[in-house]
């Protein structure tokens, strides 16, 4: 099932996640552009964009941007900050969104690797190419499964706004499996699970060769320090499409 439909839409996910250190997030941003060097007006695409944070940040430099999400609830609340050059859609990542059109795309903050069958990543891997011009950069941020196994903590009970959220962790079928059972304010059992692909490198390097684009640069961290396959805790790859 697309779990994540429910779930990031949920007045939970956002009591749960709520203490995300949104100045790493922005700085990571700021970083990002500094880097890309981007000319002004151009073309972007934020996906999965959730409610809009960081398109907005994007569209203040003065880029025309656009955000793009499946859930319904967070492109309502993105919608309140459309402007000039800053619009929002619902829209399913895998498939097709404005043919050759971005001049930049990002997928910031591991949304990616959600579904269930990998025909479905590939899907979105030609969507993401699909939507750019050519020599267009795509750049993704997702977690370093390496790393992210050797600290795995199977189990933990976080605190957050009288709700006491019950969290498991696993490794199963190449995926890292996250269970979250709470009780709610109206003393209800509720039950949400996190499934997320444990793609390496290698796996994203393969999968966007089928789309024409190549790897051009990696990252570590959200200060951009250079990749270390054990020791950084984020893979941020930057690809750039080859052909229309």
């Amino acid at each position: 099932m697309d779990w994540f439909k429910n779930w990031f839409g949920s007045h939970y996910y956002k009591i749960l996640y709520q203490n995300r250190d949104e100045f790493e997030a922005q700085e990571f941003v700021e970083n990002l552009l500094n880097y890309l060097q981007p000319r002004l007006g151009c073309s972007m695409l934020d996906i999965a964009c959730g409610e809009g944070r960081f398109a907005k940040q994007l569209a203040e430099h003065g880029f025309d941007v656009t955000g793009i999400d499946i859930s319904i609830e967070s492109i309502d609340t993105a919608l309140t900050f459309e402007s000039d050059n800053l619009h929002f859609f619902t829209q399913d990542m895998r498939f097709p969104f404005y043919i050759n059109y971005f001049d930049y795309a990002f997928n910031f903050f591991t949304s990616f690797g959600y579904f269930a069958h990998d025909r479905d990543h590939l899907l979105a891997a030609k969507s993401f190419a699909a939507s750019l011009k050519v020599n267009g950069i795509l750049v993704i941020d997702y977690l370093n499964f390496d790393y992210v196994l050797a600290n795995l903590v199977p189990e933990e009970t976080i605190e957050r706004d009288g709700c006491t959220f019950n969290i498991k962790r696993k490794l199963e079928r190449k995926h890292i499996i996250k269970e979250i059972s709470f009780t709610d304010a109206e003393n209800k059992l509720r039950n949400y699970t996190e499934t997320l692909a444990a793609f390496t490198l290698s796996d994203f390097i393969k999968m966007f060769k089928l789309t024409d684009m190549s790897l051009i640069s990696t990252f570590g961290d959200y200060k951009l320090v250079p990749y270390h396959p054990v020791d950084s805790p984020r893979l941020i790859m930057v690809f750039k499409k080859k052909y229309a």
